[in-house]
């Protein structure tokens, strides 16, 4: 029978939830009121003059051929940096639960760079595809491959790629093993004495019991890329060369911070809010119904 908990008092569950409440409020909802009024208002870099424009500054920006770029800039890299995150920590995931010896060595290396913030991501991998000191590319060099991510718009992506993959890995790495840590091993050693390859294991068995921990993962893997990603940007490419590596997190900032364009910024922040809830929207809505719980 399902457990149900009464409470004695109407006004005590909403204090218990009052809390969290009450930071969404302020740190969410707040916020996101403000932007979608400023995005309305056209004013000074100062804020000492404005003026209510409507929807001047969406028309405006949806006729910016650089904003229209980043677009498909984004999408591209939050596309690279899910799918490659996802992949990559789910093979460490099954390798490290395999590990017999020195497990939990292997493990605490593996989660270290969530511990590193992202500006110090895309720093570390900036030094070292540096061209032409650093390490890598001074590998490459010798491998006969010209790395200059300064003006190659694809090793810049590149770059930017590998930076949030990496920081990423280890959030992805902990939920895939504490998923494959809880299938039973019963199911695994039964389909083996049935005879089934480890590749059929896999995918008929593990991988379909991972299906809940992959679609949350997959919905923090896109908002982690299209939001939490701008330091690794700023710190490693700026958005460049060009405005190639420029998503729209960055550009955001770009206009409301360098060219001081207030308005057009808070225009840029509630449209790409309005896209990330789409997709998460879209996420539940289509990709849910794969997940076998």
């Amino acid at each position: 029978m399902e457990k149900r908990v009464t409470f004695r008092s109407g006004w005590l569950p909403w204090a218990l939830v009052a809390p969290q409440l009450a930071i969404v409020g302020v740190f969410f909802f707040w916020p996101a009121g403000q932007a979608l009024y400023q995005s309305l208002l056209s004013q000074d870099a100062f804020g000492t003059a404005t003026e209510f424009v409507g929807l001047d500054n969406f028309r405006r920006l949806f006729g910016d051929a650089d904003y229209l770029a980043s677009f498909q800039t984004t999408a591209i890299f939050s596309l690279a940096v899910a799918v490659c995150g996802l992949a990559i920590a789910l093979l460490l995931a099954v390798m490290a639960d395999r590990v017999l010896r020195g497990a939990g060595i292997y493990r605490t290396l593996l989660i270290w760079p969530y511990a590193v913030a992202p500006a110090v991501a895309g720093v570390l991998w900036l030094f070292m595809f540096a061209s032409p000191m650093g390490v890598v590319a001074y590998a490459l060099q010798g491998l006969g491959l010209e790395w200059n991510h300064l003006l190659d718009a694809h090793h810049a992506m590149a770059l930017i790629v590998m930076a949030a993959v990496w920081k990423q890995i280890s959030y992805n790495f902990l939920f895939f093993l504490a998923g494959l840590q809880s299938i039973p091993r019963s199911l695994i050693e039964a389909a083996a004495i049935d005879g089934a390859s480890p590749w059929r294991r896999f995918w008929t068995i593990v991988f379909p019991l991972l299906s809940p921990t992959t679609f949350f993962l997959l919905v923090i893997n896109i908002i982690y890329a299209f939001f939490e990603t701008f330091a690794i940007v700023d710190a490693s490419t700026q958005g460049g060369p060009g405005r190639d590596t420029a998503i729209l997190v960055y550009k955001l900032y770009y206009d409301g911070f360098k060219a001081l364009d207030m308005g057009g910024s808070a225009a840029q922040s509630v449209v790409l809010m309005a896209i990330v809830i789409a997709l998460t929207v879209a996420q539940f809505r289509f990709i849910e119904r794969k997940v076998t719980y």
